[in-house]
């Protein structure tokens, strides 16, 4: 039987070695805003975008090795995505993975710019990385780096949080509710394992399926998310609970129900299964993180 928490333990360890020697420790020796990043980038988190290219690339019996690079970049960008989505102007969050969010710790102006610098690091790690492969090899990084591009650009993750912020103490219809996760949540982890499919040479029927599941799984996520901030126990999210109510955002369980709420993840899960029924044991790790999206208690 596939031991995800095993595979979980040793996959977080690997992108998390990475990701050090890519930020350093933040101690004192170096810039500001460079120890803001690792403070934000280090401090946690499930990382579940880089574990699902890695597992994305495994699937399609890529080389593991070749993805992690890739892998942090992809983290990167949700951390920035995060340091943002903290700030003042936007949720005004004060905890973030059981600590101080970075304006706090910090000061807006500084996470601001760790935000942008990580953001931008990741591109360079993407670039950077894409030169060392062979020439024949640079077509399938430039299509990965533009879809990453566009997952957390204005037709992606940025367009989603605008939509989120402007939905604000109104009530939308459930089919926009999913537009707008689709754009915030979906559509990063659908790069997630796409790309790293991508850059282990998958095809393209294998990469339509891996998509679908990828899909599902992204909004399941974050109907799980929607249930948790009802649900959850703070001091194992790492971050208050009854936020969104407070704030007067569209939620699954605000729209539908608690209940109908987790049938529906249920669901999702059970298609982005069914997408990966043409593969074999090495899809194991994606089809165990698609159930541990729905039955996790942070």
């Amino acid at each position: 039987m596939f031991d995800l928490k095993s595979y979980l333990k040793i996959h977080r360890q690997r992108v998390n070695a990475s990701l050090h020697s890519y930020l350093g420790t933040g101690d004192s020796d170096v810039s500001r805003v460079t120890q803001a990043m690792s403070y934000s980038v280090m401090a946690g988190g499930k990382r579940l975008r880089p574990i699902l290219c890695i597992a994305g690339a495994q699937a399609v019996e890529g080389d593991q090795e070749a993805v992690t690079a890739l892998a942090c970049a992809l983290e990167m960008i949700h951390t920035y995505s995060l340091i943002h989505d903290d700030l003042p102007a936007m949720d005004d969050d004060e905890k973030r993975r059981g600590k101080a969010t970075c304006h706090v710790r910090f000061d807006e102006a500084t996470a601001l710019l760790a935000g942008d610098a990580l953001l931008t690091l990741a591109f360079k790690i993407l670039a950077t990385t894409a030169s060392q492969f062979p020439a024949a090899e640079h077509l399938n990084w430039l299509n990965v780096i533009a879809k990453i591009a566009s997952a957390s650009g204005f037709r992606g993750m940025i367009e989603g949080q605008m939509r989120d912020m402007a939905s604000e103490g109104k009530i939308i219809s459930i089919e926009d509710l999913e537009i707008l996760h689709g754009l915030k949540t979906g559509k990063l982890i659908e790069a997630s394992v796409v790309s790293g499919a991508t850059i282990a040479g998958a095809t393209e029927i294998q990469l339509q399926a891996l998509s679908a599941y990828a899909v599902h799984i992204g909004l399941a996520f974050q109907v799980a998310d929607d249930i948790l901030n009802v649900t959850g126990d703070p001091e194992r999210l790492g971050k208050n609970t009854g936020t969104d109510q407070a704030r007067g955002k569209n939620t699954y369980p605000s729209l539908i129900g608690l209940e109908p709420a987790q049938r529906l993840a249920d669901r999702l899960v059970d298609k982005a299964l069914n997408a990966l029924d043409d593969f074999d044991k090495k899809a194991d790790p994606l089809r165990a993180i698609a159930r541990y999206i729905v039955e996790r208690n942070r």
